[in-house]
């Protein structure tokens, strides 16, 4: 074994230079890629699906992750972060103020998230509202003795129809929230999400409720119709297409999601005048459907199977036409199944191209009430 001795300085660089490489070498080889921390964000993580998701990403694996929580009320935030600290007392979770349906505070977060993280392996895009929608309650009873009653509860088909709202920056608020803030910080943290040699993944949050018959190309806000929210989930289907056709060989993949039919806030929202007790009325019923269809996963564990699910696989080996389904056996055991999507490789393009012209005219507007 060479010893590093005083002498020369010839001696003393060679004698550097050996120590120097064989350091490299040990970091390298026991704190490679495969052993350092992973970097997850998750938006809409205080509640739901996306709070359950990080559940049970940290029961998986607690001290391997670099968890950050990315939420709009951070009071709620707070208490999610107790509460998965409370369970995995080691795990390192991370809070970011980010609201979607807010350009600056998009930009504000993801100039956030390039400060703290060199890199970023996975970005949960989970975050979304679904306006109270107009309840037609004659058709809601039609439905329930019909052969419609799954597709009435899973997608509000027939039943309801919904107003926008409009963001402080003058877009739709479900479009924006939804699709469009998400788009805008894929693009900001592009530096932290493209790298050579390392793979990293786009995750959305779709639904059963994306509908092609909802969305218009020459409407992509959803100004002119009744129901943003199937626009808005339509959309990032076929943006998520379109994600892979230009960032795959930066890396970046994309996948969709369907949590399948979840009791969450936006699911109690579809009938904001409805009684709780009437929401537990119907629980056995929910339960009696469950035995003859698997889309009503019913909580948000089971609802973000498919998330959890994508964590585990390769991202290089996914389809991008699928949507990943989170399904629930009659017995109560989750898998996930991939089902195509209704999209196709042109109407994505076209979207993409939108999504760009609108994302250069509220940089230039947002530059403008900075002067």
């Amino acid at each position: 074994m060479k010893t590093c001795t005083h002498g020369a300085d010839t001696e003393l660089v060679a004698c550097l230079e050996h120590w120097s490489v064989k350091f490299v070498f040990s970091v390298c080889f026991q704190f490679g890629p495969e052993k350092m921390n992973k970097v997850v964000l998750v938006t809409g993580a205080n509640s739901g699906i996306g709070l359950a998701l990080c559940e049970r990403l940290l029961s998986q694996d607690s001290e391997g992750l670099q968890l950050c929580l990315a939420c709009r009320n951070m009071r709620r935030a707070q208490a999610a972060r107790a509460a998965l600290l409370t369970s995995h007392p080691a795990a390192q979770v991370a809070l970011l103020q980010l609201d979607t349906s807010s350009i600056s505070s998009v930009i504000s977060a993801a100039q956030e998230v390039r400060l703290r993280y060199n890199r970023l392996d996975y970005l949960y895009l989970n975050a979304g509202i679904m306006p109270n929608p107009q309840f037609d309650v004659k058709a809601f009873f039609r439905g329930l003795f019909s052969s419609n009653i799954v597709t009435m509860f899973a997608t509000g088909e027939g039943i309801l129809t919904q107003r926008d709202g409009i963001t402080s920056d003058g877009l739709q608020e479900v479009f924006t929230t939804n699709l469009f803030g998400h788009f805008l910080l894929i693009r900001e943290l592009e530096p932290v999400l493209c790298h050579t040699g390392r793979t990293s993944q786009l995750i959305w949050t779709s639904s059963s409720n994306a509908h092609r018959s909802a969305f218009n190309l020459e409407d992509v806000q959803h100004l002119r119709g009744t129901q943003p929210y199937s626009s808005s989930k339509y959309a990032s289907d076929l943006l998520s297409l379109a994600l892979n056709t230009h960032y795959n060989k930066q890396g970046l993949y994309s996948s969709v999601i369907c949590p399948g039919f979840v009791m969450t806030s936006l699911t109690y929202g579809i009938l904001p005048s409805f009684p709780a007790f009437l929401w537990t009325l119907l629980m056995p019923l929910f339960w009696l459907i469950r035995m003859f269809t698997n889309t009503f996963t019913l909580t948000p564990y089971n609802g973000a199977e498919a998330l959890f699910w994508l964590f585990k696989q390769n991202p290089e080996s996914l389809d991008p036409h699928v949507k990943y389904h989170s399904l629930t056996s009659g017995l109560g055991n989750n898998y996930t199944k991939p089902q195509k999507m209704d999209v196709d490789l042109e109407t994505s393009e076209v979207l993409y191209e939108k999504l760009l012209q609108l994302e250069g005219e509220v940089r230039k507007e947002l530059k403008e009430k900075l002067k």
